[in-house]
């Protein structure tokens, strides 16, 4: 068995292949520098491929933009079917198979352009890149001092397992079709979660639609206080490892607050932003951005907390249960007053006057529990089986990172007859 390949000194795997470096077997070629205006006459207008193209399950082409090419540069950098393109930024390594779609395209300088030079496979070398990138070996030749970048020269210098020609495309034809099958496997997987949303969403508005005749009542007519924060002094550079939680939009989410990434405040910071301080039982709502409505509630034992300008705090009056407050503004028809008034507004944000208008039916405190009991007894269930789907999907993930490792490596041989059987059952 030959020798470990290494990159900067680092093992990588061992495999009975020779190790070659990359440029031995492959063509590397960066591609234009962007040119968004016609500096010559004999410049045309053409589709190009940027970073964010390309992803690992393929070149998406539903978003191309274009820029100037002379004649010369189009020759040189015209993508052929079965060029390897890999991300020269971004997400450096991450890299995918041109297989068309577009009559001609090009490529910009954030990627690069490999080809085959004799009987090397594109293919074979697309998962052996995978299998390091996932790896963190690429990250680990990358430099990292601004902005990582993978240039040609360093990706020509990668080491590779140069398996014999026939031996590299039945290992790609397999994982073609292996990956193809876990792909299908996932997707379906994902279908039924996206159900299961879709079915607790129709239940819960069923729950509220059930009492869709009690009486009425204005948000800022059940809250005892609607607010927000601001950004503290200094902005995020003031931010503390330790402290007092500043929950972001980011930490708010429809299943509770999630706070692994939560930024800290100091005492005296959060001293003074005392009209945004959080208790718990207050409802928190995001009223900027992407995630603008996203709600949920501060549990009980919370402790000190505060918000930032993008997160509303609804504080409950006597007469309106939390749960049932933070469960309405996330139900289908919280969300589509909230997602309404965003809209009609026209603004960057929703506004706590907008806020206090939205209208939610209003039973006694009594029968809002009741409605929460039934919530929560029916997401106790659901919880329970997007578990288990998500559990499967991480393991058909996890096995599918396994199988392409296995097989570049070359601890599973592939034959034809292994070709047959998964193309068989695909």
């Amino acid at each position: 068995m030959a020798a470990p390949l290494t990159i900067n000194g680092q093992k990588t795997f061992p495999t009975p292949w020779q190790e070659r470096i990359l440029k031995r077997g492959f063509e590397v070629v960066l591609g234009k520098m962007l040119q968004p205006e016609q500096g010559k006459p004999d410049e045309t207008e053409e589709p190009y491929v940027r970073s964010a193209n390309v992803q690992w399950e393929g070149v998406d082409v539903s978003d191309i933009k274009t820029m100037w090419f002379a004649p010369r540069e189009k020759k040189e950098l015209l993508l052929r079917v079965g060029d390897l393109l890999v991300n020269e930024g971004g997400d450096v390594g991450r890299c995918a198979i041109w297989t068309g779609g577009l009559d001609e395209c090009y490529f910009q300088n954030a990627v690069n352009r490999v080809r085959p030079r004799q009987n090397a496979s594109a293919r074979f070398l697309y998962y052996w890149l995978y299998n390091i990138k996932h790896a963190g070996f690429i990250d680990a030749i990358v430099s990292r001092t601004t902005i990582a970048h993978l240039t040609a020269e360093k990706l020509e210098a990668i080491p590779w397992a140069d398996a014999p020609p026939m031996e590299q495309q039945r290992i790609a034809a397999y994982l073609d079709a292996s990956c193809a099958a876990i792909d299908a496997a996932v997707a379906a997987k994902r279908r039924q979660l996206e159900t299961l949303d879709a079915l607790r969403k129709s239940i819960i508005h069923a729950f509220f639609a059930d009492h869709s005749g009690a009486i009425s009542e204005r948000v800022k007519d059940v809250a005892a206080k609607i607010t927000s924060g601001v950004t503290p002094d200094g902005g995020s550079a003031g931010y503390l490892d330790s402290g007092i939680p500043l929950i972001r939009s980011q930490n708010v989410h429809f299943d509770g607050l999630r706070l692994d990434d939560v930024a800290c405040i100091s005492a005296e910071t959060h001293a003074r932003m005392n009209g945004s301080q959080v208790k718990p039982r207050d409802v928190l709502l995001n009223i900027t951005g992407a995630s603008i409505g996203r709600c949920t509630f501060v549990p009980d034992g919370f402790g000190e907390g505060n918000v930032n300008q993008h997160v509303c705090v609804i504080r409950p009056g006597p007469c309106a249960d939390h749960r049932f407050l933070a469960a309405f503004l996330s139900s289908p028809m919280g969300q589509d007053q909230i997602l309404s008034t965003f809209t009609g507004a026209s603004r960057q944000g929703l506004s706590h006057s907008d806020l206090g208008l939205i209208r939610i039916p209003f039973p006694k405190v009594s029968v809002q529990r009741e409605i929460v009991a039934k919530i929560e007894h029916h997401d106790l269930k659901q919880r329970s089986l997007f578990g288990c789907i998500e559990i499967q999907i991480a393991t058909l993930t996890a096995y599918r990172k396994s199988l392409i490792h296995e097989c570049v490596t070359g601890q599973r041989r592939i034959t034809e007859a292994d070709i047959n059987r998964v193309e068989g059952h695909g």
